[in-house]
């Protein structure tokens, strides 16, 4: 059975650069008030309430990771909604699912590197 992989922050850092998927699974606001990680892809997976579609999220994440045996990497807050979405995925049959421990919160206490979130309608 696969597990989901906990990665150290130094770790996510030096996997930015190599062409691993990274998602943010935030939402909007979220990313507006800290910043994303570089070369991270934004999809939110639960809305402010905790709801979800499932189904819609599935078919854009299916675009950024688009077989089950590529590595990727998930990236909440605190790493308690990636705990919960990478779970979901590996029983859905992903294999090299990972995500940032201690999420964004852990990111920002070491001091590493942040983007400023632009939203699309200021691009």
């Amino acid at each position: 059975m696969n597990q989901l992989v906990d990665l150290q922050p130094r770790i996510v850092e030096k996997m930015i650069n190599d062409n691993i998927v990274m998602i943010d699974i935030r939402r909007e606001d979220e990313w507006l008030r800290t910043g994303l990680i570089k070369n991270v892809h934004t999809l939110t997976f639960f809305d402010e309430y905790g709801n979800h579609d499932i189904e819609n999220w599935m078919k854009e994440f299916k675009k950024l990771v688009t077989n089950t045996n590529q590595t990727f990497v998930l990236v909440c807050a605190h790493a308690r909604r990636t705990r919960s979405v990478g779970n979901f995925l590996i029983e859905e049959g992903y294999k090299n699912c990972a995500h940032l421990f201690g999420g964004m919160a852990l990111w920002q206490q070491e001091l590493r590197e942040v983007k400023e979130y632009k939203k699309k309608e200021d691009l």
